[in-house]
């Protein structure tokens, strides 16, 4: 009341510039996006970025030497494998949550009292993760560097969850990295126990 001017800035924005500034990671987009607007995608998007990561692990396992015809679209949704690829993608997305879960309820657990309080980081978490979206030009446009690729865009994955993290939280740098690394060793646990199943990932 005092300045006269919105508290949130990007209200007055146009949503390109805040979509600009959210994949730029600023705390103040994530904000906006997280407190400020009604977006209701987070399970759609969280669906469609295990797709995608499914995908991506599909094609992998795809012998090179076989000579499928691409358009032959009712074979390729016969294939098991893919959802098997999709299976372990969700295990591996709830491990990482989980151990994100577990990391800040052990440091910080006065920031996670309700229900409410998970569920708005859940949301966070999933919308944060869009960046996975982004495997799937990745592999279409396939040249010698898609393995840096998939690499830069795991980590702006794991940027935007830290953003999103400190952002929901109200907290410092440190402790997101610090949850995210132990929600990575959560996953690569998952990860670690299906190779030893003999099951490939």
């Amino acid at each position: 009341k005092s300045c006269q001017k919105p508290v949130d800035k990007y209200i007055e924005y146009d949503p390109v510039i805040i979509l600009i500034n959210a994949i730029l990671c600023k705390a103040q987009a994530y904000r906006h996006i997280l407190f400020n607007t009604k977006i209701n995608i987070h399970g759609k998007l969280c669906i469609f970025c295990l797709l995608c990561e499914a995908y991506i692990r599909w094609l992998q396992l795809q012998d090179s030497s076989q000579n499928i015809d691409p358009d032959d679209l009712i074979r390729y949704a016969k294939e098991w494998d893919f959802y098997r690829m999709f299976g372990i993608a969700s295990l591996e997305q709830t491990s990482f949550l989980v151990g994100i879960f577990i990391a800040l309820w052990q440091m910080r657990p006065e920031m996670l009292k309700t229900k409410s309080d998970f569920i708005l980081l859940l949301k966070a978490l999933l919308l944060s993760s869009y960046g996975k979206l982004l495997l799937i030009p990745a592999v279409i446009w396939e040249h010698d560097y898609t393995p840096l690729c998939l690499m830069l865009i795991k980590v702006f994955v794991l940027t935007s969850n830290s953003q999103a993290i400190r952002v929901t939280l109200n907290l410092n740098r440190t402790l997101p990295w610090l949850a995210i690394f132990i929600g990575l060793v959560l996953e690569n646990g998952v990860v670690c126990l299906f190779q030893k199943m003999g099951w490939n990932v």
